[in-house]
């Protein structure tokens, strides 16, 4: 009763400030904003200007767009936690995962929350949860020779909230990312991303520094967006998921989450003395460095997206040899888009190629632990593995060839493979991925990101900001098209004077009546150099 009374009195006071600041504030004229809450404290660890900050209220604008961010502050667990330091695993301690990742949440209005601010009761449930995920409001420190750790010690996430000017259907197609605008509700002041190729991941970028933050941008509609930004190196996107799942559930009334946390890092560290047991060639660069993509500037790149409905799933099925063994719907996407964008760059025939996948390794059977990866770990608990070939044997052959790769590569996934990939992290001093030369994929699609529940329904959408990055990675996505079939959703980035190729190479092998369109000399018409 008290909650709801606090929370009631909270959603009040949000609405009447923000009432207040519509009154002072002319649409051509210097926002005046005055902060009377002697209670919000500010630390330095997270902005710079503790001064120039204090009494802030950023204005965004983007043609009829206006959102308005207040001042961010630290959010402390509801109660005391436990006062210890944490260290992460050897798979979390990659030197690949020592960045911040990018996840947003978009509602709708609910006629029932008409008179509830969400983001007093999205504030007021991230706080409770994280009494049960405490790791995620302390800091990292780094030990002797760069092992990371957390100091838990209730430090707090950021935490901000806004006010946009327009309507969830203003947005337009939200099914997949990105969509338009999306970035103006992110709170992306001091939070480190991934460096583009050739920059190394630094190290103090992520130090003592908050581990999430989050933004509540409230929609003229009702609606709202729920954006956060994470420390990649404490959880991976069903870690997420499942931390964001229980926020929802605290939201809506529940007294603990309904999948118990689970720290339990030490499962994957390596051995003593480390024996990794695998050639690991996703850390390996191969001999002859030379690749088009990575040449090629950022702001020469260009999106290309395909949607890959029943009808293709069964023209790419269709190419597989007779008696070939049966492959998943993601397996037949993976290897059309690695083919078709590996002839489309133009590699030469003898060129090794690579495909980069993230593999879950959650509920794969193992000896330890008592045979899976414990339910509600919400840590690193996937790997990275390589399919390789020439150039020109992949696009030179059939379809399934990739997917026979595909199988292989994902089938080594196992518990061994991990303790050999930790090992590897500790012997070699966190290697960094590869990337001459390779695609990297991911699938979230099962990941459970919709599963964050609020009170106001289920998410319009939720999952990544962006389903493809310069860098040459995608993540996968599924959904249902307008016709209510179900569809997966691919995009990725290529040198624009790549990009009708790669349409061409795509379209052949989805729309042609025989294999021989689709196969014979893909290479004939390759870019040189």
């Amino acid at each position: 009763m008290i909650g709801q009374t606090v929370l009631c009195y909270c959603c009040i006071i949000n609405r009447a400030i923000r009432n207040i600041d519509r009154w002072v504030t002319g649409s051509n004229s210097t926002t005046l904003l005055l902060l009377v809450c002697s209670s919000i404290s500010i630390s330095q660890e997270v902005l710079t200007d503790r001064d120039s900050y204090r009494n802030m209220a950023r204005t965004v604008l983007d043609g009829e767009l206006s959102v308005r961010r207040g001042t961010a502050s630290l959010l402390a667990p509801a109660r005391l936690t436990p006062r210890e330091s944490k260290p992460l695993s050897d798979i979390d301690d990659q030197a690949v995962l020592r960045c911040y990742t990018t996840m947003i949440h978009l509602y709708r209005g609910h006629p029932s929350k008409r008179f509830i601010d969400p983001a007093a009761a999205v504030r007021a449930a991230l706080a409770e949860a994280l009494v049960h995920y405490y790791p995620l409001a302390g800091r990292l420190r780094a030990e002797a020779g760069g092992k990371l750790l957390v100091d838990c010690a209730g430090q707090g996430i950021v935490f901000a909230e806004a006010d946009a000017n327009i309507a969830v259907d203003d947005l337009g197609d939200v099914r997949y990312p990105p969509f338009p605008r999306s970035e103006k509700f992110i709170y992306d002041d001091h939070v480190y991303r991934a460096p583009p190729a050739g920059v190394p991941l630094s190290l103090p970028a992520i130090i003592d520094k908050p581990l999430m933050f989050v933004q509540v941008t409230r929609l003229k509609c009702g609606g709202f967006t729920v954006s956060q930004q994470n420390a990649h190196c404490i959880c991976d996107g069903p870690g997420l998921a499942q931390f964001w799942k229980a926020v929802g559930e605290l939201a809506r009334g529940a007294g603990t989450p309904s999948v118990p946390p689970v720290w339990a890092r030490e499962i994957i560290n390596a051995r003593l003395p480390p024996r990794p047991s695998f050639a690991h060639h996703e850390y390996r660069e191969p001999a002859d460095g030379r690749d088009r993509f990575e040449s090629t500037p950022p702001d020469d790149m260009a999106r290309v997206q395909f949607s890959f409905g029943p009808d293709a799933i069964a023209a790419l099925r269709g190419r597989l040899a007779p008696g070939a063994a049966s492959a998943s719907q993601l397996d037949l996407v993976v290897a059309c888009v690695w083919r078709s964008r590996t002839a489309a760059l133009g590699y030469e025939p003898g060129d090794e190629v690579r495909l980069m996948m993230a593999v879950n390794a959650r509920g794969r059977r193992t000896d330890a632990f008592g045979g899976e990866i414990p339910s509600g770990y919400y840590g690193n608990a996937f790997v990275f593995v390589v399919a390789r070939c020439a150039a020109g044997e992949l696009c030179g052959r059939g379809l399934g060839y990739a997917v026979e790769l595909i199988r292989e590569a994902k089938a080594r996934v196992t518990y061994e493979y991990m303790r050999s990939v930790a090992d590897l992290m500790v012997l070699e001093g966190r290697p960094v991925i590869a990337r001459t030369r390779s695609f990297g994929v991911s699938d979230v699609s099962h990941a459970g990101f919709d599963e964050a529940e609020f009170g106001w329904g289920k998410p319009v959408y939720a999952g990544v900001i962006a389903d493809a990055h310069r860098g040459g990675a995608s993540f996968l996505m599924r959904g249902k098209n307008d016709g209510g079939e179900d569809e997966t959703f691919v995009g990725i980035y290529l040198p624009g004077g790549c990009t009708a190729r790669y349409r061409m190479e795509v379209e052949a092998l989805t729309t042609a009546k025989n294999l021989e369109e689709a196969s014979s000399a893909p290479l004939a018409l390759r870019a040189r150099y």
